[in-house]
């Protein structure tokens, strides 16, 4: 097997020793002297997601989200990981997976090439790693979120209920259901089955992200907040969850908890209208209420010598 040492792949793709090294610390790619072909197929990929500015916490992020939902060794090996706007996804098998969020997503681009739907085979399972897959649960979930996508709501309504009566864990069917019912307006129903998917994966951040949304639409921020926290605190860089918890906390009138949110979102997304909403929404905060982003020391400092002292008597 041709092998390749570090002075070759800094030759080849053009990079800086330091730029290799950052990679490496980044936990991106293994550090090692000798490279095989597959690995400069990895490193191909890291530098043209960093020439898209991409950050490498977010690919990062990406690649351990990718392990956890799919329990992939090397997803930079196994997968293509590609850039869908703001975001990262991964290409397996026929499929374009969203490992945080940890969901199926339309693969245009492949779709413009390929003749018929059916290119977009079967995905890869957005759930626990190990978890079985009986009676073609698979199969059934795609041609649900194929008949989503046809207009076909009422046929994949009957999909997603045979998919949990087969098999009650699968929690992207409990998430698509509710997300039907939410469109349908019937929120009670909707934040039931987001709450059952949460149960049935808590890992799964879309869940506590979707029933955020709906009971925000039910006027119960308090328990909004505490579901977009935790889908917070389950993937830090979940922007859209930043943004939703920015304008739950104005509505609630904490306008400090606001402001954190608001900065996290133009950090993680900073272009777009979104990100101009943001940008503006700081704006306000920092000149209506009179707030400042306050640093911290890095060591104590002490009280100027004018400055009035308390004594005790």
């Amino acid at each position: 097997m041709t092998s390749y040492s570090r002075q070759d792949v800094l030759r080849i793709f053009q990079i800086s020793c330091r730029q290799l090294q950052g990679w490496e610390r980044a936990g991106l790619i293994p550090q090692q002297q000798a490279y095989t072909f597959q690995d400069l197929g990895q490193l191909r990929t890291l530098r043209a997601l960093r020439e898209e500015d991409v950050s490498a916490a977010s690919i990062r992020h990406s690649i351990v989200a990718m392990k956890a939902v799919a329990g992939m060794a090397n997803p930079l090996l196994e997968a293509c990981l590609v850039r869908t706007g703001t975001r990262l996804a991964f290409r397996h098998r026929g499929a374009m997976v969203d490992p945080i969020r940890r969901q199926l997503l339309f693969d245009f681009e492949r779709l413009d090439w390929m003749d018929r739907p059916s290119a977009v085979s079967e995905p890869y399972p957005l759930r626990r790693p190990g978890a079985a897959n009986p009676h073609g649960v698979q199969d059934r979930f795609l041609a649900a979120v194929q008949a989503e996508e046809a207009g076909e709501k009422q046929r994949a309504l009957s999909l997603y209920e045979e998919i949990l009566e087969l098999d009650p864990e699968y929690a992207a069917a409990y998430i698509n259901l509710g997300t039907i019912h939410f469109h349908l307006r019937q929120y009670g129903r909707a934040e039931e089955l987001y709450r059952r998917a949460t149960t049935a994966d808590p890992g799964y951040v879309l869940a506590f992200f979707d029933l955020g949304n709906v009971l925000d639409e039910l006027q119960r921020l308090d328990e909004s907040i505490a579901a977009y926290l935790q889908a917070v605190a389950l993937a830090p860089r979940y922007a859209d969850a930043h943004y939703n918890l920015a304008l739950a906390y104005e509505r609630m009138g904490q306008h400090r908890q606001a402001l954190r949110h608001w900065l996290a979102y133009v950090k993680l997304d900073n272009c777009g209208p979104w990100a101009d909403h943001a940008r503006a929404q700081i704006r306000k905060l920092l000149s209506r209420e009179k707030l400042s982003i306050a640093w911290r020391a890095d060591c104590f400092i002490p009280p100027r010598k004018e400055t009035a002292a308390l004594e005790l008597v």
